[in-house]
């Protein structure tokens, strides 16, 4: 089971664009909060086709999260996240980099306890 979910998130690392409909999922969240943080973070800057259609990029997908741990699981305001992302960028990104880490280690270990 572990094998499969890797192998279908190897597959999904390969994708180069995301739809807005994926990038809502991957967070649990409407499409409209999606559209409303592209509109209020300059950092999330999608492709769009001649219809309009949003297309993110992975670097898109790396920043959404970034906002998701400033504002949804760590509770700044949106103008407090757009702060101290503009304040001091690398010292947020590499805060978010040691959380998901941290994450990382955390489920390994819980996975491992589960095996004992």
């Amino acid at each position: 089971m572990i094998a499969e979910e890797n192998k279908r998130k190897s597959n999904d690392e390969q994708k180069l664009y995301y739809s807005i409909g994926e990038v809502a999922d991957m967070f649990s969240v409407n499409t409209s909060l999606i559209r409303f943080w592209e509109k209020e973070f300059d950092l999330i800057k999608p492709k769009r086709n001649i219809k309009g259609t949003r297309f993110f990029s992975t670097k898109d997908v790396e920043n959404f999260h970034l906002i998701y741990n400033l504002v949804k699981e760590r509770g700044y305001t949106l103008r407090g996240a757009k702060e101290k992302i503009k304040k001091n960028p690398e010292e947020v990104y590499e805060d978010f980099e040691m959380i998901n880490t941290l994450k990382k280690i955390r489920k390994f270990l819980l996975e491992v306890k589960k095996e004992l």
